[in-house]
């Protein structure tokens, strides 16, 4: 039980201190929401005149825009421990190594909720579309997860290199299909209310993969960041 309640600690301390960081600095919520939002202003003016269009490549928009967000905030986010030489320091501190992945994971998807939070009802304004419906917050949930998930992980392999603002994408994006096409998929199939039977097996893909990933994570992170 101590065993536990220390490393919920560990885990805790290290997302309070991305917070706390995030709180002073606001670089990484910032370039991630401009982004976000820049990609939802470029679109809704491309498909202005095509009004069915924009109503069938809502789901793909909605996903392109969170995970170029959500790879730019990756990136910035282990860039910076790297930076500041924290990662380091958070090496050496006396805690299990997978508690340092599972406390910048949950930051990193904190980060990113808050930017799904604001650009949902930007989008829904410029696009009048109504995604406030539980199963499409579902499938953004689930997709989220093993985005961040499986990210968090490549962005510590991605680090330790010079170009990690190239070597991310090219390690995160060919991993990170499986979840993309299923979200993609999920979220139309609730925006346009097609039965549930045949969502099912898409949400089921989600929930697998973000299990997946979540227990590679914990069982590789150790020796990812020793390398």
């Amino acid at each position: 039980m101590q065993r536990i309640k220390a490393y919920l600690r560990a885990m805790g301390a290290i997302v309070w201190k991305d917070l706390a960081a995030e709180l002073r600095s606001r670089e990484l919520l910032t370039s991630m929401l401009v982004f976000a939002l820049l990609v939802i202003l470029i679109f809704n003016f491309a498909l202005e005149l095509d009004i069915k269009a924009r109503d069938s490549v809502t789901a793909g928009i909605l996903w392109v825009t969170f995970a170029f967000a959500g790879t730019l905030g990756l990136n910035r986010s282990m860039a910076s421990e790297k930076d500041r030489g924290c990662l380091d320091g958070l090496l050496l501190a006396p805690v299990d190594r997978s508690a340092i992945y599972f406390g910048k994971a949950i930051g990193n998807l904190i980060f990113m909720f808050i930017v799904e939070i604001i650009v949902l009802p930007v989008y829904s304004v410029l696009y009048n579309t109504n995604l406030f419906q539980p199963g499409l917050i579902l499938v953004i949930l689930l997709g989220s997860i093993g985005y961040v998930a499986v990210g968090t992980l490549l962005a510590t392999m991605a680090v330790q290199v010079r170009t990690r603002d190239i070597m991310l994408p090219i390690l995160l994006f060919p991993l990170a299909i499986p979840v993309l096409i299923a979200a993609v998929k999920a979220s139309n199939g609730f925006l346009q209310a097609i039965p549930l039977a045949e969502i099912l097996p898409w949400l089921n893909l989600l929930i697998v993969y973000d299990i997946v990933f979540i227990a590679t994570a914990f069982m590789v992170f150790d020796y990812v960041v020793e390398e």
